[in-house]
């Protein structure tokens, strides 16, 4: 998840010139009353403000650009006014962890800097800034937001039964269906060239792959509407994703002990991944009697009666989300021996990347947690029933289960032949999450035609998609450049402020 991690909010723009002169304005009327207040240590403002979120006027931005597109935006800078606009908002981005000094802040920063891949999963802010306001004319469903060949795996259904599909809500958002295909289309040409190595003559096949994959799905939703209810499972899936099923098959129990539990069997262990915080043990119970009620969860069924029995804080987790605030729960199971138990995973959410870069719709998904849990529920034909949002300590989570079976593809391990097949297959998923938009999500007319029609000339939507990835790599290229640099020089171990 990369979304701006800024409490405050700064006062809301409309765009272009009126907005250039409206702050312009307020800076001379602020700078007049700080004046009159006298200097700092007596009665007057403090001389030194932190610089607030850039939400608002990139909302502003987006509104100008899909009412009149000649508005400039930041994928237009180049040389170090775009090195400035990136460290900016890597720096807004991470705010609070980097305020509140987060364990994982540094790791994160060392990680993005290792690959460029790395790079574009943990600054989906930077990358969707650059779109503000795009394809206002597209069809609108719900997006996931953070498109990429790791946002697809196996996971638990509601029937604690392992299906394929979309893995990663935490970007959810109404909006054009044009931008997850453009994130996801990008990342495949990011990844098959950095992971696997792909001339740009394959990187484009297997690009456009996923497109057709998306397509293809969509006529086949389109045609036989069984979106609603219809899963990847090992018995219906392609080939390439039953062999992710073969090797996300393990036994609960031996996930437990060879990861989780510590010698008693009545806790979680304690190591650099996991620290076992026991003593709020009564405020999670309370925490996930609430999201039992909220999701109607029964109290005899594998989960046992829902008692918590140790809650531990993750570390080192996620890409995009490393530094994050991340809970587990450990639940008894209905066995009472410690084979199989149940663990809940709690982590922070956060506002989505896209929210105020999308054009204007009639749609709203929520807030935080609640926004994510709609994403799950939505996009996933009757997934994990623990999805749900609590708030702790004042701040609003996401729940789920982890699984023994919840698997990602090895991108490593894939063949010219089946990074082809496995972007088809992606495509397929995000097709269907789309199609459910108007089922299961807030859209109140059959979408699939729509998009089937958005995308005619199909073989110019192709190109299209294919040309915009393509410079967006090369920015992204740019934009790492910069951001090693800048990480050398210390651009991030503060944020910014603003003095007198």
């Amino acid at each position: 998840m990369a979304q701006t991690e800024s409490n405050s909010q700064s006062k809301s723009k409309t765009g272009g010139q009126r907005a250039g002169n409206a702050r312009s304005q307020t800076r001379k009327t602020s700078e007049k009353a700080q004046r009159k207040a006298g200097p700092a240590g007596g009665n007057g403002p403090s001389p030194v403000q932190p610089v607030t979120s850039l939400v608002e006027d990139y909302k502003g931005i987006a509104r100008a650009f899909a009412e009149n597109p000649v508005v400039m935006r930041p994928c237009n800078l180049d040389g170090h006014a775009r090195r400035l606009h990136v460290r900016a908002t890597i720096i807004e981005d991470h705010a609070v962890r980097i305020d509140q000094q987060s364990q994982g802040a540094e790791e994160k920063f060392k990680k993005l800097s290792e690959s460029l891949f790395k790079f574009f999963r943990g600054t989906s802010l930077l990358f969707h800034r650059d779109m503000a306001g795009d394809d206002e004319r597209m069809p609108t469903v719900l997006v996931l937001g953070d498109v990429h060949p790791e946002n697809f795996g196996v996971m638990p259904n509601a029937d604690n039964v392992p299906i394929f599909g979309v893995n990663d809500f935490d970007d959810v958002l109404y909006g054009p269906f044009t931008w997850d295909l453009k994130r996801g289309v990008t990342g495949f040409m990011i990844a098959s060239e950095e992971v696997g190595g792909h001339k740009k003559k394959t990187r484009r096949k297997i690009a456009s792959r996923f497109v057709k994959g998306y397509r293809a799905g969509m006529e086949y939703y389109s045609r036989h509407n069984t979106e609603a209810t219809e899963q990847m499972r090992e018995d219906n899936s392609p080939k390439i994703i039953r062999k992710l099923f073969d090797e996300a098959e393990e036994s609960r129990k031996e996930w437990l002990w060879d990861r989780y539990l510590d010698e008693t069997g009545r806790g979680f262990r304690a190591n650099e991944e996991l620290t076992p915080i026991s003593s709020r043990l009564d405020e999670f119970q309370a925490y996930v009697d609430k999201l039992a009620g909220q999701n109607e969860i029964a109290r005899d069924g594998r989960a046992g009666k829902l008692r918590v029995k140790d809650v531990a804080m993750r570390h080192g987790q996620g890409t995009a989300s490393l530094g994050l605030p991340r809970y587990y729960c450990l639940i008894e199971g209905p066995a009472g021996d410690a084979t199989d138990d149940l663990i809940l995973e709690f982590k922070r959410a956060r506002r989505s990347a896209l929210d105020g870069l999308v054009p204007k719709h009639d749609f709203d998904a929520g807030q935080e947690g609640d926004r994510i849990a709609h994403g799950q529920s939505v996009h996933l034909a009757k997934g994990d029933v623990f999805y749900g949002s609590v708030e702790i300590d004042g701040e609003s989570f996401m729940s789920r289960e982890r699984a023994p079976f919840r698997e990602d593809i090895d991108l490593d391990e894939l063949s010219k032949k089946s990074w082809k097949h496995y972007a088809e297959a992606c495509g397929h998923a995000l097709a269907q999450a789309h199609a459910r938009s108007d089922d299961a999500g807030q859209l109140d007319y059959r979408i699939e035609p729509r998009i089937l029609e958005a995308m005619e000339p199909f073989g110019l939507f192709v190109d299209d998609m294919l040309c915009f990835a393509e410079e967006a790599v090369e920015r992204m290229r740019r934009d790492h450049a910069f951001y090693k640099r800048d990480l050398e020089m210390g651009a991030f171990d503060m944020t910014l402020k603003r003095y007198r």
